[in-house]
């Protein structure tokens, strides 16, 4: 099982002295470490508006962070298709896979946040078809060799073809799922899959359950097996102490940043986001001791490695592990990395 680096730039806190400047500045930083340290990836997510999160351009931040590197792959998490032209899309993600040696994995989803839409002028209450029209397209421009026409839905084109093409022929492609439809969509278009364990756990009993419905869809659909990811917050912590604290950063993270932006609303929330309604209503009771590893790694080495072996014992390829959720310091944040690599990431090498 591999391990990458994961961020979707937290910073909508009360009272935050810390700036979105200073914080994409302390991603680039952390990524370039994560490829130092020999993690595999690093993920960067995609918000507008400072709602959730302050970095809107993860495309060139990981271009910059190619520069800097050698070796780590360079991934979104994710874009945020409906937001986007697809056609764009291919060509911005074609072009990072050029310059960067083909060290692309892509990703997309939906999102989330309403309020990331509206001021784009995008149709959140429908996303799921745009989405879906969306992921095809960006691959058929990928893989195509000449030009393609399209006339669907939601876009209409003749004879385009982009330019340059990835250097990957595929290039390797995710979809973010919290639902069945996304886990469908992955598997009808042979793409890998990435979950959030909190709602796996919620929405199909846990990450085994929604492994064998992405494995059994794929073959359902004529695909070979698919590579699946999840993502993880973790905090070391060596004493009663340390412990109570990332609990409550992570409470802090989950009622300062994610309820805001989740559609959990029953009167607002559209019908392909009834199942956010639940999730919004547990996280706004969820106490400290609730938090359990079906979303947070929280602890010394040995029991965040106990916790792993779950995870791949379900058919988990790759870990992307959330170090800098909840104004956790800097400097805190490379120790962690490094903690983690040094004394955890050796146990599943190979």
């Amino acid at each position: 099982m591999k391990f990458g680096y994961f961020t979707l730039s937290d910073n909508g806190y009360r009272d935050n002295p810390r700036t979105a400047n200073q914080f994409v500045a302390d991603i680039v930083a952390e990524a370039i470490e994560a490829d130092r340290l020999g993690m595999h990836s690093a993920w960067i997510g995609e918000h507008h508006f400072s709602t959730l999160g302050v970095l809107s351009c993860p495309d060139l931040a990981l271009a910059y962070i190619a520069a800097r590197t050698q070796r780590i792959r360079l991934a979104p998490a994710v874009t945020v298709l409906p937001l986007h032209h697809p056609i764009r899309v291919a060509e911005q993600w074609a072009s990072l896979d050029l310059l960067s040696g083909g060290r692309v994995d892509f990703a997309a989803g939906r999102g989330y946040d309403r309020r990331e839409y509206e001021p784009l002028g995008a149709d959140f209450d429908n996303n799921q078809s745009v989405f879906e029209e969306g992921m095809e397209l960006v691959r058929r421009l990928w893989d195509a060799e000449g030009p393609i026409s399209h006339h669907g839905q939601h876009y209409n084109f003749d004879d385009i073809s982009i330019t340059p093409k990835p250097v990957q022929r595929p290039l390797p492609a995710y979809v973010a799922s919290f639902s069945k439809p996304s886990i469908e969509l992955a598997g009808r278009l042979g793409c890998g899959l990435i979950v959030a364990p909190f709602a796996a756990a919620l929405s199909f009993g846990g990450l085994r359950q929604v492994s064998s419905l992405y494995q059994e869809t794929l073959a359902r659909h004529g695909k070979p097996r698919g590579r699946m990811m999840c993502s993880y917050f973790i905090h070391f912590a060596d004493t009663p102490a340390e412990e109570a604290a990332a609990r409550a950063r992570q409470i802090r993270y989950y009622q300062e940043c994610v309820i805001p932006a989740f559609p959990g609303d029953p009167a607002t929330a559209p019908p392909s986001y009834r199942y956010f309604i639940d999730m919004v209503a547990r996280l706004r009771t969820v106490r400290p001791e609730d938090l359990g590893e079906n979303s947070v790694l929280i602890g010394s080495p040995a029991r965040i490695s106990d916790s792993l072996r779950k995870v791949q014992d379900a058919g988990i390829d790759e870990v992307i592990l959330y170090f800098n959720v909840g104004l956790k310091p800097h400097a805190q944040v490379k120790a962690e990395m490094g903690r983690f690599m040094a004394e955890v990431a050796p146990g599943f090498a190979g």
